[in-house]
């Protein structure tokens, strides 16, 4: 169901030729939405299987164009998951200091342990997206034996080797691209600049970046196609209707979970036996409790009858 979206790099990646608009999962929206809420229900129960196991780590990774509909997508299908063992991660222009270490520093460091999911809004990618298409290279320092006009091949393999490291350290990396349509984007930076409620989602440097539109779409074409493999694959979504959008996602984050397929952990013959002992010793407390409980309302019970009837006595007298 999900293969046709699916770059694992055993075939090329033609963005030219994937559809930002078909909804052959689901054409009904109201039927696709009921079935993502469906997928999420099983989401969570498999979220907090794998927070219990801890034995694997997941990077849910979100890449696309401005206005494709990341934050929407990540509150709409991800927020039902526990707080415990989910964080996300809005990876910005990279600080002075950030910049002073390699170009993975930041990224290293919001890894999720085992048993964790990690949320990537925009991600290492952005350091093969927009540093070829700015040609960063040209301004940033570096040691004088590297040579700056190789270092963009150099970065598809750095991070191909980074990936195949977190896969082999059981932390899978899935990566989302969001395939929005220029036209689309065009219909929704209206909406912001039209519409007051949403006059702070647009900058004019949203509409700058625009126009380097053909220049980002074959900088992912090319950076999908050198950094698809098995063990971290891309999904190419069509994100010009968004309910479908979501559906899809949702399919990919279930497959993905039911993939890894994790498990409460068993407990031992011996930790059964402690908690027998447990189970006893709490048993006799609440007995304890009931019986203070019960006695206490008994004095109570006494002690209203006994000032009734001390009344009744003054009233006689």
């Amino acid at each position: 169901m999900l293969k046709k979206y699916r770059y694992d790099g055993s075939k090329e990646f033609k963005l030219s030729k994937t559809s930002t608009n078909e909804t052959s999962l689901e054409s009904d929206r109201a039927k696709a939405e009921e079935k993502m809420m469906k997928n999420v229900e099983k989401m969570q129960e498999l979220q907090s299987k794998l927070y219990a196991d801890k034995k694997e780590g997941l990077i849910l990774l979100f890449q696309a164009m401005d206005a494709a509909g990341k934050d929407g997508t990540i509150a709409a299908v991800l927020t039902c998951l526990s707080p415990h063992g989910v964080h996300e991660c809005a990876f910005k222009s990279p600080s002075s200091t950030e910049l002073a270490h390699d170009y993975l520093w930041r990224i290293e460091q919001q890894v999720p342990m085992k048993g964790d999911i990690a949320i990537f809004n925009r991600s290492h990618y952005e350091e093969v997206l927009i540093y070829r298409v700015k040609k960063l290279w040209q301004n940033q320092a570096h040691a004088d034996r590297i040579d700056p006009e190789k270092q963009l091949d150099l970065r598809y393999e750095d991070i191909r080797n980074f990936e195949k490291y977190l896969w082999n350290n059981s932390i899978r990396t899935v990566k989302i691209f969001l395939n929005l349509s220029k036209k689309e984007q065009a219909r929704r930076f209206l909406s912001r600049i039209e519409e007051p409620e949403k006059n702070w989602k647009f900058s004019g440097s949203d509409f700058e970046e625009r126009k380097y539109w053909d220049e980002y779409q074959e900088a992912f074409e090319v950076a999908i196609n050198k950094t698809a493999t098995k063990e971290a694959p891309w999904y190419v979504v069509p994100a010009d209707h968004k309910w479908y959008m979501r559906l899809v996602i949702s399919e990919i984050i279930l497959h993905t979970l039911k993939e890894m397929d994790p498990k409460y952990p068993v407990v031992t013959k011996e930790r059964l036996a402690e908690f027998e002992g447990y189970r006893k010793a709490l048993e006799e407390e609440l007995g304890e409790t009931k019986e203070k409980e019960k006695k206490e309302k008994t004095d109570k019970k006494d002690k209203k009858k006994e000032n009734s009837e001390k009344k009744e006595h003054k009233k006689k007298k």
